[in-house]
């Protein structure tokens, strides 16, 4: 039992969970800094906190496990990706399409538990984040709805609290698109060649490892161009100033070790540099929202 949910942690690659879950915490807290109330959030958003985790979890297990059923055959024929558990017969195609199935029923299940306008929502988060894994098939803009997918997060958390849009947690969801689609390409660029000869799409395949990591430098710059305005739009304080400077020096960071010629640290890049970019910056946008009320307009 242990190793099959081992198996399964693995096929979803759990660990990345760390990318949009800290975005949604600030989607989520935003939501809670908007309304006016004196019990203290746990109380009153308790049981939403749960389900906003949960609905993070299955969308995103959900569609990790039908990128993995969608693209088994290659992966059996990709070296990197031959070790993963459907090409090597731990996990069954159709169990993975199955486990899919199930996760996404269980997101729309705790959307409906969050309030209307998240459950009619749901099913078009779902489609975005599954659709994602046919793109790579016929456009090499792939990148950014992988970004789109996980910019979700943010507004659908805040969305879950409030139960309507509001421009400060658009600009976080901005911000995550341009992030995730920039890191993305960084990952890709190991599968430039094999991308090429599968006929796959790609930033790396379509332009190049030079240019790729051109698109990738824009795409954080525009990343952190929507992080500062957000900070002036929101009228955040000192901590939150300082999380955008750990973040911003992330991302300058990843690019400063990952070169067209040398790709031996992409996964540190991918990894460890963005994991440290989205948890610190969270904890920083937190302490700031719980020092002190921020002034933006509901």
């Amino acid at each position: 039992m242990i190793n099959t949910v081992k198996n399964y942690l693995s096929l979803v690659k759990f660990s990345h969970t760390i990318f949009a879950m800290p975005f949604a915490m600030i989607g989520f807290f935003l939501g809670v800094n908007a309304i006016e109330a004196s019990s203290p959030w746990y109380l009153r958003y308790g049981y939403k906190f749960i389900f906003v985790v949960l609905c993070m979890v299955f969308a995103r297990s959900a569609a990790m496990a039908f990128n993995r059923y969608l693209d088994r055959n290659f992966d059996a024929r990709n070296p990197r990706t031959a070790i993963r558990e459907i090409p090597r017969g731990i996990i069954s195609a159709n169990q993975a399409l199955v486990f899919t199935i199930i996760c996404s029923s269980l997101f729309v299940i705790c959307s409906w538990a969050l309030n209307n306008l998240c459950f009619f929502l749901s099913p078009v988060a779902l489609f975005v984040i599954l659709f994602y894994s046919y793109t790579k098939r016929f456009t090499p803009l792939c990148h950014l709805v992988l970004g789109l997918g996980l910019s979700l997060a943010p507004i659908g958390a805040y969305i879950a609290v409030v139960g309507r849009f509001n421009l400060l947690p658009v600009l976080f969801s901005l911000t995550v698109l341009f992030w995730v689609s920039g890191f993305d390409i960084i990952y890709a660029l190991q599968d430039e060649e094999f991308d090429q000869s599968q006929k796959l799409y790609s930033i790396p395949a379509a332009l190049g490892k030079v240019n790729a990591l051109r698109v990738s430098e824009i795409l954080h710059l525009l990343c952190a161009s929507v992080v500062v305005v957000a900070g002036f739009y929101g009228a955040f304080h000192v901590w939150y100033w300082i999380g955008m400077m750990v973040f911003v020096g992330m991302l300058i960071y990843q690019h400063s070790i990952v070169k067209p010629h040398d790709l031996k640290r992409v996964n540190l890049a991918f990894m460890t540099a963005n994991g440290i970019a989205s948890v610190v910056f969270a904890c920083f946008v937190l302490l700031d929202l719980f020092l002190g009320k921020i002034p933006f307009s509901n």
